[in-house]
């Protein structure tokens, strides 16, 4: 069962800067007790101001390990990539090691890119920290409803997409389980069009952003203006 706590803003500007925030201070805490930061990114339109807002802040970036929670099957430098919206918006202007950087190698294709993407985080017990987003269909990373990874009830940490709605139709994702191994998750939502999703996940209905269910509960950031 999801627990959620639900931050509202009336302008961007507020959701970006409330964001940018959360991400920092679970950043500064993970580094005090162990050392490092180890965060899952998020594609797609939302998060893309507050990446760019990040590589401005003032934090101690040799410590952060970057991890994704989903790719799209293209080429390794396609503009269309997460992995590429996150370098060029924020990871291409600060000094994380690039060796802490780890983007899936979904050009490889989604059955090869997701075997080899669980073994980079099979060392990894708990996340400290996933980022996620909401689709007007109530889809996160590449989960989308009535997707076959619905139909089964063990899936292995990253799964190949081969059926997404909205192209490409080829992806990669991280699971409903492995999201879940995080110390915090946050969800960013931005405009009306996510109104509907929104209020069926108040609901209770089963959506997949519903699946991601952290210990500690999820964090929800929603500017719907």
């Amino acid at each position: 069962m999801q627990t959620c706590r639900w931050h509202e803003f009336d302008s961007l500007t507020r959701f970006e800067r409330a964001a940018e925030r959360f991400i920092l201070e679970r950043a500064e805490r993970a580094i005090a007790a162990r050392g490092m930061f180890r965060i899952v990114l998020a594609g797609g339109n939302t998060p893309r101001r507050v990446y760019r807002l990040l590589r401005s802040a003032d934090a101690d970036w040799r410590a952060w390990h970057i991890y994704f929670g989903d790719e799209r099957c293209l080429p390794a430098e396609d503009p269309g990539r997460n992995s590429r919206m996150a370098g060029a918006e924020w990871l291409d202007h600060v000094p994380v090691p690039s060796r802490q950087i780890h983007p899936i190698p979904a050009e490889h294709g989604p059955e090869s890119a997701a075997a080899d993407y669980a073994k980079v985080i099979s060392g990894i017990d708990e996340f400290d920290l996933v980022l996620l987003g909401l689709g007007e269909d109530g889809h996160t990373a590449s989960l989308f409803p009535g997707g076959a990874w619905d139909q089964s009830s063990a899936l292995p940490a990253a799964i190949p997409v081969q059926d997404s709605p909205k192209p490409p139709r080829l992806r990669v994702s991280l699971s409903p389980e492995r999201l879940s191994r995080a110390r915090f998750a946050m969800f960013m939502v931005t405009g009306k069009s996510k109104q509907a999703a929104v209020e069926k996940w108040r609901k209770g209905v089963a959506i997949p952003a519903a699946r991601v269910c952290p210990p500690s509960g999820a964090d929800i950031f929603i500017c719907l203006e």
